[in-house]
């Protein structure tokens, strides 16, 4: 029997950081995996009709006969692992990438596969984010007149050793998919209708009362507290319209299609959650779901014990307040990168220019720049683009993406700043944008000051908590930085900063001197961000303390792919270290590794 030749549709999958997991517990590690295959990705791909061609330790290649079924059995993997990560901490879950490509390959005599199709898609699965699905433009093709999918078109993108650029679309997920049907009356058309009402330019939320499944009509309260001091948080966000209690509770008791209350409230994302308790314990369940389509953005589980009913009640709004502003800036990014430049309104630019400054590259850093400014054109005042362009500033110098020196970049940061706090100094990331100058200029108390600030203005900022960190790490404080980062990361485990926030964790073991702890941080960042230069350079400098010069020059290799022809005296390499030791620290083991002087 020869080799074959053949077009097929191309699953690629694998773990996020799956080194980390099993060097901090292997044994445990796989049997979380050998249960998720045979309860949930092996029945998945059986059920959409999938060939597993091979397996790795910690992927998997799945070959179908159709791209519909290699989608649909990808959502539903990631659906799956949203409730199955539900309640773990950041560190423990487990998450996949996963890659689709409808492509040549060729099978050879023992049933494996080879050829371009299966590189395109083990590469697309490489740039997925940790939990989502990228697919090529001919899967795409396939699948768009078939399936109700919400997508970004992330364009032309470049995959490691394929020689043309293949224009990539990345899945949102943590939704229900489904084949479209044709097409029929609109819901509500007709006698009775529901008046529509138009949605507002920025972003809009409705919180539902959350339903009581417990048969006590005790816990009523509960349930409606949870969703009022939800309301109330959200309402400090001036960024976010909230449609008033009296208006959402409105529905409570109801059976309500979700898109019939977007359009009755005029809002694009609803929340809605239940309570069930049980003894002297307490599950509670809460959804963000996308009011147009009825996908579902965002989803967890909360289970608590009930020694105290509003200390309960106060922990679980907190979490879920940090969780749904980064839910919906998420899904803000991707609906706006779906649209042309010329369509985007202001606050599209600026959810535009947060897609940029997350894949920290020069290009993105100077194009969010360009976004934000023409913002500013039309809206000098804007409080949020304002902090945002200092932010921006702020990345752009320190490593060297713009044309002006750190110098000039570190003064329009600060004007920037400035100028954010002073259109609204109740803003808690314009304060926290400002406290990031005042501690790169070396004001660290000054700096440390303004972030429990911002923190008084909103307790659920995980980006001044996150700061907060930082600030304590490099004033020498680590173990306060540590408290400050794990907070951080509890109130928002998916931000697009975490891998800052992990790299800050590795700087404060650094300043420790608890290497081997500072090798972890910096590898859980890489994990989830590769592109950061700090994670690299503090991996590098902490394993050649460690005497591990293998993992040391390869740290430092990263580090000099980032921010090529680095020296050790480069201003790419400033840090506003308080104490002389922590700088020597640092550089001593960039040098140890090789990096020249």
């Amino acid at each position: 029997m020869s080799d074959t030749r053949k077009i097929t549709a191309i699953l690629a999958a694998d773990i996020v950081g799956y080194s980390r997991l099993t060097g901090a517990d292997e044994d445990r590690t796989l049997a979380r995996l050998r249960t998720l295959q045979s309860d949930l990705v092996d029945p998945t791909i059986a059920v959409h009709n999938g060939r597993v061609v091979k397996r790795t330790g910690d992927g998997v290649l799945v070959e179908f006969r159709s791209v519909v079924n290699a989608v649909l059995c990808a959502i539903e993997i990631q659906n799956g692992m949203v409730e199955r990560n539900a309640g773990l901490p950041p560190e423990r879950r487990i998450d996949f990438r996963i890659g689709i490509h409808l492509g040549d390959v060729v099978e050879e005599r023992d049933g494996d596969l080879m050829g371009d199709g299966v590189n395109i898609a083990a590469r697309l699965e490489g740039i997925a984010l940790p939990g989502g699905i990228c697919l090529s433009e001919d899967a795409y093709r396939q699948v768009k007149a078939r399936l109700d999918l919400a997508v970004s078109d992330l364009g032309a993108t470049r995959l490691k050793n394929i020689t043309d650029p293949i224009r990539v679309y990345s899945l949102q997920v943590g939704i229900a998919v489904e084949l479209k049907l044709q097409p029929q009356n609109e819901p509500g058309a007709g006698q009775g209708a529901s008046v529509s009402l138009a949605l507002p330019e920025r972003p809009s939320i409705a919180v539902l009362a959350f339903q009581n499944m417990s048969g006590d009509v005790d816990q009523e309260f509960f349930a409606d507290g949870i969703a009022e001091d939800i309301i109330t948080a959200l309402s400090k966000a001036k960024w976010l319209f909230v449609i008033a209690r009296n208006s959402s509770f409105t529905y409570k008791g109801k059976s309500t299609d979700i898109r019939q209350v977007g359009r009755e409230l005029g809002v694009r994302y609803v929340l809605e959650g239940s309570v069930r308790k049980a003894g002297n314990r307490v599950r509670i369940t809460a959804q963000l779901i996308d009011a147009n389509s009825g996908h579902h953005l965002w989803a967890e589980r909360f289970d608590r014990a009930l020694e105290d009913i509003f200390a309960v009640q106060d922990e679980i709004t907190h979490s879920i307040i940090g969780a749904i502003a980064p839910g919906i800036v998420a899904a803000e990014i991707q609906r706006s990168h779906g649209k042309e430049a010329a369509e985007l309104g202001q606050w599209e630019r600026v959810m535009r220019a947060h897609w940029h400054v997350q894949r920290f590259t020069p290009e993105d850093c100077n194009e969010a720049i360009r976004l934000i400014n023409e913002v500013l054109q039309s809206d000098p005042t804007n409080a949020m683009a304002l902090a945002d362009l200092a932010y921006n500033w702020h990345m752009g110098g320190l490593f060297g993406w713009t044309e002006e020196p750190l110098s000039v970049a570190m003064e329009r940061m600060g004007e920037a700043a400035r100028r954010a706090v002073a259109a609204d100094d109740r803003d808690a990331a314009a304060q926290t944008t400002l406290a990031v100058h005042e501690l790169f200029s070396n004001l660290h108390d000054d700096a440390i000051r303004r972030l429990h600030r911002a923190i008084e203005l909103d307790p659920n900022s995980s980006f001044a908590r996150g700061y907060l960190g930082a600030a304590y790490s490099f004033n020498g404080t680590p173990d306060l930085s540590l408290v400050a980062l794990q907070d951080s990361m509890r109130l928002s485990p998916r931000d697009y900063l975490t891998v800052i926030w992990h790299t800050c964790c590795a700087w404060a073991h650094l300043h420790a001197e608890r290497f081997a702890e500072a090798v972890d941080c910096a590898k859980q960042a890489i994990d989830f961000n590769p592109s950061f230069p700090d994670s690299h350079g503090t991996l590098t400098a902490a394993a050649a303390h460690l005497g591990r010069m293998t993992e040391a020059r390869a740290g430092l290799d990263g580090l000099m792919r980032l921010l090529p022809g680095l020296t050790l005296t480069d201003p790419r390499l400033t840090r506003p270290f308080r104490r002389q030791a922590d700088r020597e620290r640092f550089l001593a083991g960039l040098s140890k590794a090789g990096l020249p002087g």
